[in-house]
């Protein structure tokens, strides 16, 4: 198994532990998770982070659970592993964006058993970085099928369907907070 942090920065040398930004609702006793921590994603769920760090996107991808009614109605006869959404607006930024694929030592990270997030509680230092120049082309690698939208908002549904479905930066969608 590999664990990555993806960033806008390649001269990383050292990751340390820091809160949330943006503070999230936790279930009872893992308030923990908005403190001072370092996140990664395993390899399997990378094609979350492959794109601008800000940009507003939504990734489906089938689980062991996913009904047949929701392959049918989210999926159709796609053969990809995940699709993404963005939205048209952002775009651009994606298509030029830079990113750098850091690879974090497993040994120092505990599993949140919560689509491949994994943290850890002290500095990090990691084993490796790769330059990524092409977002679109990194996701076609990875098997994910990119849709481009005006909005995000009608895809508010998805939750409520037995795909998964992670949202990221979705303040940032056109018309998500209305």
């Amino acid at each position: 198994m590999r664990l990555f942090h993806f960033s806008d920065d390649g001269g990383l040398t050292r990751f340390t532990p820091r809160p949330v930004r943006v503070p999230s609702a936790r279930p009872a006793g893992r308030d923990w998770l908005n403190g001072p921590l370092v996140w990664a994603i395993d390899e399997a769920r990378q094609p979350l982070y492959l794109f601008p760090r800000d940009c507003p996107r939504i990734l489906l991808y089938p689980t062991p659970t996913t009904t047949p009614e929701d392959l049918a109605v989210w999926w159709g006869g796609r053969t990809c592993r995940m699709i993404a959404h963005i939205e048209w607006a952002w775009f651009e930024r994606f298509r030029t964006a830079r990113l750098f694929r850091y690879e974090l030592p497993v040994a120092a990270f505990e599993d949140l058993d919560d689509a491949g997030m994994w943290v850890a509680r002290t500095e990090v230092e990691p084993v490796g970085v790769e330059t990524l120049d092409d977002l679109p082309l990194a996701l076609a690698g990875e098997g994910v099928e990119l849709r481009l939208m005006d909005s995000l908002a009608p895809l508010r549904g998805v939750w409520g369907a037995s795909l998964h479905a992670s949202g990221i930066r979705l303040r940032n969608a056109a018309g998500w907070n209305v």
